[in-house]
């Protein structure tokens, strides 16, 4: 008899795999298509942090920076091997808050969630900290507090990995050009983005988590109206070489109430990030503009002493945040809570839309959007996914020094920093990447950099990485390691072994 998925998932961003790998560990059925890549949009181009928003205060979304704060230390244990505390450094000025207020704020902010593992905020003396050395001499006090820090692109992969593993059916190169009901079901209509090929599978239930293309996919795919809007807005980064020598990130804000942050990144660099432009154009095509690179120098600039370029930067990206649409004037004052849009009358199969969210509460946006399908799904099991780890973080927060040196002691041949590497990218897994290899040779081709053929097949072979930007700019960031030929001739291998393996 043909299988009927409990529920199928349009999108591959966090929304998506996070739904499939809640969805699969109670029991569901659970299928998802995305029409590229894992994370290729908005879930590879945020911020990289797991934060409450201290920003959100000020507009009052006291809700969402408690269900964030919440979710921070919920996340951090979950993974521990992509993602650790990170402390920020909050310049005062003349221009900001009375100082009074902003520590109420702090205070609030140290409060709210129920921290237990992340330390407190405290006051600095920019003159005598370390903080103080890369600013501006006009600088002399700040404000420290936590958040946290995420790979955000391998964020998705895990989830993806966890899903399919407790048995979801992962697609990608798989868009949806259809889908309506019969029968009491959904049926959906897939087709296959590499060999070109037309299948229809049947669902109870179907989620649009298509990010910033939900609103295309509802009116196109699914020819369902809906009252709920999507408002794009466009969010840039800039990086340059590393900025300052200490490990905290400055959180700044510019003259026309905008806030930037400066991010230690991938130990050689320094993430500046980022700006809030309204978009009305195709997501897929979204860029950086020259005056969004010049106006993150120029933010950036005011702050630190040595002032910014535009020919600093080594590397930029973009993303469209699908945020929903509450009508607010500015780009930057939109809502940035999920909005869960059911339709569903008597006898029919359900269609949940998803509008907004954010990388810090995509686990709890999950587990209410299984809970507002549990009447149609009465037979999923019950929440589980808080404090359950994703692949590779079942180890205690901070101890990633002990697992590196586990790692160099079964594979001795490997430099400090490619074990620090492995284990931060895949954390307990990172034994099933290097094998039975002992020594370099046996990881096979070298690329540049410490990548080898061996990582390169491993990411193909359970992380869907199907061409050289999804293994260089999303489940890593090597690519900014190496050069053009480089990079050239890991795309190449890449479309050999897939050949080689069909």
């Amino acid at each position: 008899m043909e299988q009927i998925y409990d529920i199928a998932i349009i999108g591959g961003g966090v929304n998506g795999c996070g739904i499939a790998r809640d969805a699969a560990g109670r029991g569901l059925n659970v299928l998802l298509a995305e029409q590229r890549d894992l994370a290729i949009g908005t879930s590879s181009a945020s911020t990289k942090l797991i934060h409450g928003g201290l920003r959100y205060l000020e507009h009052y979304e006291f809700g969402l920076v408690r269900e964030s704060l919440k979710e921070r230390e919920v996340l951090l244990s979950m993974v521990p091997h992509i993602a650790w505390p990170l402390r920020f450094v909050l310049p005062h000025h003349s221009g900001l808050r009375p100082a009074w207020l902003i520590r109420l704020g702090l205070f609030l902010y140290d409060h709210l969630g129920g921290r237990k593992i992340l330390p407190g905020s405290r006051t600095l003396d920019l003159r005598k900290d370390d903080a103080g050395r890369p600013l501006r001499d006009s600088f002399t006090k700040a404000f420290e507090y936590s958040d946290c820090w995420v790979d955000d692109a391998r964020l998705v992969a895990l989830n993806a990995v966890d899903a399919a593993d407790r048995g979801a059916d992962i697609l990608t190169r798989t868009s949806v050009t259809g889908a309506k009901r019969e029968g009491g079901v959904w049926a959906v209509t897939l087709h296959d983005e590499t060999t070109g090929t037309d299948r229809t599978i049947r669902a109870k239930a179907l989620v649009n988590a298509a990010g910033p293309w939900v609103a295309e996919v509802l009116s196109r795919s699914i020819g369902v109206n809906s009252k709920a809007s999507v408002r794009l807005v466009k969010g840039s980064h800039i990086v340059i070489p590393r900025k300052y020598d200490h490990d905290r990130a400055y959180i700044f804000q510019n003259a026309d109430g905008r806030i930037i942050f400066a991010i230690p990144y991938e130990q050689d660099f320094t993430l500046i990030g980022t700006t809030d432009v309204d978009f009305t154009e195709d997501p897929k095509d979204v860029r950086i503009s020259d005056g969004e690179i010049a106006y993150l120098c120029e933010a950036a600039s005011a702050y630190f002493a040595d002032p910014i370029h535009p020919d600093d930067v080594v590397w930029t990206y973009s993303g469209v945040r699908p945020l929903y649409d509450d009508g607010a004037s500015a780009a930057q004052t939109a809502t940035r809570d999920f909005v869960l849009d059911l339709h569903a009358r008597a006898g029919e199969a359900a269609l949940l839309n998803i509008f907004g969210g954010k990388i810090t509460t995509y686990r709890h946006l999950a587990e209410e959007a299984l809970a507002k399908l549990k009447p149609y799904l009465p037979e999923m099991g019950r929440t589980w996914t808080a404090g359950a780890a994703l692949p590779g973080g079942d180890f205690p927060v901070g101890s990633h020094p002990a697992l590196i040196d586990g790692l160099r002691d079964t594979y001795p041949f490997l430099a400090p920093k490619t074990a620090a590497r492995l284990v931060h990218a895949y954390g307990t897994r990172a034994a099933s990447v290097l094998g039975d290899a002992t020594s370099l040779e046996d990881l096979g081709q070298h690329f540049g950099a410490d990548l080898y053929a061996r990582e390169v097949a491993y990411l193909m072979a359970e992380e869907w990485a199907v061409d050289g930007d999804d293994l260089l700019w999303r489940r890593s960031k090597l690519g900014l390691r190496l050069t053009e030929e480089e990079r050239r001739g890991v795309s190449d291998w890449m479309k050999n072994h897939r050949a080689a393996t069909v």
